[in-house]
């Protein structure tokens, strides 16, 4: 039995938006549970056997998998009939998993790095920043309406999300902007943001 380790309006949120767009809500437990926030409210929860105490986790009997870009490739490979990722062998995977990778090993960073005000050389060395993720998107987006081209993916419910979060930090160009509004208008986010509401 799969389970989504999931606590409202934080970074598991992308991962029911996910789920529905696979049409696996329903295949999926998904269990609620309470983390520490940045304003210092909750708390680590027992019942979470994330190691750090994190959101979102995911359990498969005694497989488990951490961090959204492995999350997102696992269950994409479960449920491959939603088309939502270009599966091994097939055109696109590259893509695909370099989208993947490049969200969390250079997007999340730089963004929490801008959030906080930091800037250092080194930083800028290694992770790049905002005027060169503006680059990597519009460079994706003039090739399609999509990161991947006319169909839209997992690639695409990810990499858009922290800018549905924080709009504030979404680049001022209007390629992106459109992208990342088509992207949260889908009724898979909008359930979402219900269900984490209710």
């Amino acid at each position: 039995m799969i389970t989504l380790y999931h606590s409202p309006n934080s970074r598991s949120t992308s991962v029911l938006a996910l789920l529905r767009e696979l049409g696996a809500e329903e295949k999926v437990t998904i269990r609620r549970v309470e983390i520490p926030r940045a304003d210092g409210s909750g708390a680590r929860d027992p019942a979470n056997p994330h190691p750090e105490g994190k959101v979102p986790f995911l359990t498969n009997g005694a497989d488990t998998v951490r961090e959204r870009g492995a999350i997102f490739t696992y269950l994409c490979e479960i449920f491959p009939d939603a088309g939502m990722a270009p599966m091994p062998g097939e055109e696109g995977r590259g893509a695909f998993l370099s989208w993947m990778a490049y969200y969390q090993g250079v997007i999340e960073p730089v963004f929490v790095l801008n959030m906080l005000g930091l800037d250092n050389p080194r930083l800028q060395a290694t992770f790049r920043g905002l005027p060169e993720i503006t680059e990597a998107l519009t460079a994706a987006l003039s090739q399609g309406p999509w990161l991947l081209g006319e169909s839209y993916s997992a690639a695409d419910l990810l990499i858009a999300s922290p800018f549905l979060w924080f709009p504030e930090l979404c680049p001022d160009h209007p390629v992106v902007r459109d992208w990342v509004a088509r992207a949260g208008e889908r009724p898979s986010a909008l359930w979402a943001k219900q269900r984490d509401d209710a």
